[in-house]
């Protein structure tokens, strides 16, 4: 009996080591899959993150690493992790301007063995661009993002579609006291300002980069542009304040009946038709103002996926990024958190155009999107470019010596860098 007790305690024994063995082994081959965003996209998709780890249990387990909510804050924290080398990271969200200066340094791996020319087509406009670098892919579109310009429907019968229609339709409004001011945008030495001064430039038919790589700040269209930007401040039509506004002040100015225009991006609309919304059901969208003869521009905002050079996990990591980015994901988010889609066919969902009637408007925007120029040294030049109109717009120096700044700093940065 004690033979036959022995016995069975020895087999009991191999099997539970047989057993822990196996467990052991198939947890050591499930794949960790680590991707880091800012703090309000990993908000954003904690619920597809445990849809995905319980399909793809036991085989693949995604972790999103929330970083912080600021873009600047955010770009040295992933710059810091990727300089010391071998970064804890898989994947990155990463901002449409960061690109070119993270493929040059050779952070990350291209996509186009992943992701097809086919798959591509079924992107909007404003998503296929901002995710290539010299002509690789590195980036899959994470949500779609351009400048649009809010307008109140119960003010006009139609948007401004000049910037003297602009300036005289608000001057109109404000003289019958009907609001406090007439246009809000983001004037703050930031890259908000860039952004807005990227969509005025051209829509005056100017460049801030011409296409072969050469600054065109101090031609006569830009300066123009500048002028205009200056007088919306100088004539009342824009308060003083503007000067010091980024997204949040001029979206509080708007959504309080002060304004009777704001540039502002896709994600205003919903805090727009929020219960303490003042011009609820009140505002239309449409692109910033351009000249007569001129094609007006959206300044293409964006973020996407990128893969990380060195990862242990690529094929796994593709699988955990088109989750995050397909057409029901993508659905999921526009709906709960109002971030722009990406795929074309989304903007005639009758799901979404029943919460969302402005979605024809936002693909038209999105058609005309415009790149900020493609270049690592796009921080540094932009930099400038803040520097200088933020000098002009509060009356420091003149659009003329400003704009002749900015000219000869950027064009110094880009030929100490060979003209990249």
């Amino acid at each position: 009996m004690k033979r036959r007790l022995t016995w069975w305690l020895s087999l009991l024994t191999l099997a539970l080591v047989a057993t822990t063995s196996l467990a052991w082994s198939a947890m050591s081959h499930v794949e960790q899959v680590t991707v880091l965003m800012p703090a309000p996209f990993a908000e954003s998709t904690s619920a597809l993150v445990e849809q995905f780890n319980r399909d793809h249990r036991g085989r693949i387990h995604l972790d999103v690493t929330s970083g912080p909510r600021d873009t600047e804050a955010m770009s040295d924290l992933a710059i810091s992790s990727l300089l010391l080398g071998d970064p804890p990271y898989d994947a990155l969200l990463i901002d449409v301007t960061w690109l070119p200066k993270y493929a040059a340094a050779g952070w990350l791996e291209p996509l186009d063995s992943y992701f097809g020319p086919d798959e591509e087509a079924t992107l909007i406009k404003g998503a296929r661009q901002g995710n290539r670098y010299d002509s690789r892919l590195y980036r899959w579109p994470f949500n779609a993002d351009v400048g649009l310009l809010y307008w109140r429907t119960d003010l006009m019968d139609a948007p401004p579609q000049t910037p003297t229609e602009l300036l005289a339709i608000s001057q109109q409004l404000i003289d019958a006291k009907v609001v406090d001011t007439g246009f809000v945008w983001q004037g703050r030495q930031y890259e908000g300002l860039s952004c807005d001064a990227l969509e005025i430039i051209r829509g005056f038919g100017g460049r801030w980069i011409e296409t072969d790589g050469t600054p065109a700040l101090s031609s006569d269209a830009v300066n123009r542009a500048v002028t205009w930007m200056a007088e919306l401040i100088r004539s009342g039509v824009s308060p003083r304040a503007v000067t010091n506004y980024a997204e949040t002040e001029s979206l509080q100015a708007f959504k309080a009946g002060d304004a009777a225009l704001m540039r502002n991006w896709p994600y205003a609309w919903a805090e727009l038709q929020k219960d303490d919304s003042a011009v609820r059901g009140q505002i239309g969208i449409t692109t910033m103002v351009a000249e007569p003869g001129e094609s007006p521009v959206s300044t293409l905002g964006s973020w996407g996926l990128s893969i990380l050079r060195g990862s242990d996990h690529p094929q796994a990591t593709v699988q955990a990024i088109r989750y995050l980015t397909d057409a029901s994901a993508q659905k999921q988010r526009f709906l709960i958190q109002g971030y722009t889609p990406t795929a074309e066919a989304l903007y005639a969902d009758p799901e979404l155009l029943a919460v969302a009637p402005h979605l024809p408007q936002l693909a038209q925007a999105l058609e005309l999107a415009t790149p900020r120029p493609p270049t690592p040294l796009y921080a540094q030049i932009s930099d400038v470019l803040q520097r200088q109109l933020s000098g002009v717009l509060t009356g420091d120096q003149s659009s003329v010596d400003g704009l002749e700044r900015a000219q000869t700093t950027t064009s110094t940065i880009l030929q100490s860098a060979g003209g990249d």
